[in-house]
């Protein structure tokens, strides 16, 4: 039985594993919003992980012109408000090459230095066959080349630690991944996965290859798991039976889905950083809390003078 006075002694146990850690760099995904009520949910959620100083944000980018202009706002905002890095994502799809490199162009003038190349899903739905613009860079090796050519473009692809769903087989897929930093990418942010040994066995298959840029890890925390799944069936990431089952239940009871989210989330990320991670990029659909307490675990803490206040919008 355990006395009380055994209790203490387990803190400072814990509390040297914390101060043993390497500091942890976190970064930040974020979507453009589509009225005003997601703006202001966009803004808030960026205000409250700002004071974290993530290494950068990124803000995603979809096929249409109304998409890229959304995007586009939404980073200038950043880099005019803020003293984030802003990382913009650039895709292949719908556009022409002269389209694509007036975009790249527009985001070098406002100040940004950092991309996101990706090939994009088709134009037609995921699922339909991708068909590349007639006039457009065919994928994302063809897209980093065109970026690293009009600026001196910090430029990070997409990696699949699972495959992308197109690709024949995993080894197809690292040698796809082997051409983009050929073309010049210099960071790979993984798709999301559960299963932290998924990662690292594709990080030695990466490695194996020649493929030396960071390969950083990218998490979904999980608070609504029926959204999850479709994201994972969408990408073909895999969801483990035992997440199912942490779930199971809880479809209508939002509480307790939090704290099961959380603890879910705690215990990736530890393990990802006791097994010496020391980049993670977080997913954060545009929703904070859950992702700022992660990196509080982690021991981030804002900056003196930088307590979150609320913004306007």
């Amino acid at each position: 039985m355990t006395t009380p006075a055994s209790i203490p002694a387990a803190a400072p146990v814990r509390a040297s594993r914390e101060m043993d850690r390497p500091p942890v760099n976190v970064s930040f995904e974020f979507f453009p919003p589509k009225t005003e009520e997601m703006e202001k949910t966009l803004w808030s959620s960026i205000h409250r992980l700002a004071p974290l100083s993530p290494s950068f944000v990124s803000v995603t980018y979809g096929a249409g012109g109304s998409t890229r202009e959304r995007t586009h706002a939404t980073v200038a905002r950043i880099v005019k408000e803020t003293d984030l890095h802003p990382a913009a994502h650039l895709t292949c799809v719908g556009a022409s090459r002269a389209e694509i490199d007036d975009v790249v162009r527009a985001y070098k003038d406002v100040g940004v230095k950092h991309i996101v190349a990706l090939r994009g899903d088709p134009a037609t739905g995921v699922g339909t066959a991708y068909e590349p613009h007639p006039e457009g860079y065919p994928y994302a090796c063809d897209l980093v080349e065109g970026i690293r050519r009009i600026g001196d473009f910090e430029v990070s692809v997409s990696a699949y630690p699972e495959k992308h769903p197109e690709s024949a087989n995993l080894d197809a897929d690292i040698d796809y991944l082997k051409a983009k930093v050929d073309a010049g990418a210099t960071r790979a942010i993984t798709q999301f996965f559960f299963e932290n040994d998924v990662y690292f066995r594709y990080l030695d298959k990466v490695r194996a290859k020649g493929i030396d840029i960071p390969i950083v890890p990218g998490l979904l925390p999980v608070t609504n798991f029926k959204q999850a799944s479709n994201f994972a069936t969408r990408t073909g990431a895999s969801v483990p039976a035992w997440l199912l089952k942490r779930f199971e239940g809880l479809d209508d009871d939002v509480e307790t889905r939090k704290l099961i989210a959380a603890a879910v989330a705690a215990e990736q990320v530890t393990d990802l950083v006791d097994r010496g991670v020391t980049d993670i990029h977080f997913y954060t659909l545009n929703r904070a809390d859950l992702v700022y307490a992660i990196c509080h675990l982690l021991g981030l803490r804002p900056n003196a003078g930088q307590v979150p206040q609320a913004m306007a919008v």
